[in-house]
């Protein structure tokens, strides 16, 4: 809902804000989760490359919010369990994570190639 709400409101200038992460306020360093939000404020507003660039999983929990309440609607009114399966399965859960710690590393990478350490500092409430 927040991202909803900041679209709304966006008024040009949310490439340029302050970040809410409380990891990067600290180190400077983007955390796994940095770039959702605005991931998904540019697909609210049809984006999708820079819904992509941001986050690249931004779109995908679009799209797994809208499916698990669909789901959700359909076992309340059936009675039934369906994805339980793959929803409570370890191989899928450990392979989800393998998949985000690559590729938050290879962000943290560019990141890094990108920044110098002065900007990188600009970017901590230690300025």
């Amino acid at each position: 809902m927040i991202p909803f709400f900041i679209m709304l409101h966006n008024d040009g200038h949310l490439e340029t804000e302050q970040s809410f992460c409380p990891f990067k306020m600290l180190t400077g360093f983007p955390c796994p989760g940095c770039g959702i939000t605005k991931s998904l404020v540019y697909f609210y507003e049809g984006n999708l490359y820079k819904s992509l660039y941001y986050h690249i999983l931004g779109p995908f929990v679009v799209v797994f919010c809208v499916l698990t309440i669909v789901v959700l609607s359909i076992e309340l009114k059936t009675g039934k369990t369906y994805f339980n399966t793959v929803l409570f399965n370890k191989k899928l859960a450990y392979r989800m994570a393998i998949f985000l710690a690559a590729y938050h590393l290879i962000r943290l990478v560019y990141f890094i190639k990108q920044n110098s350490w002065d900007s990188i500092l600009v970017q901590t409430i230690w300025r």
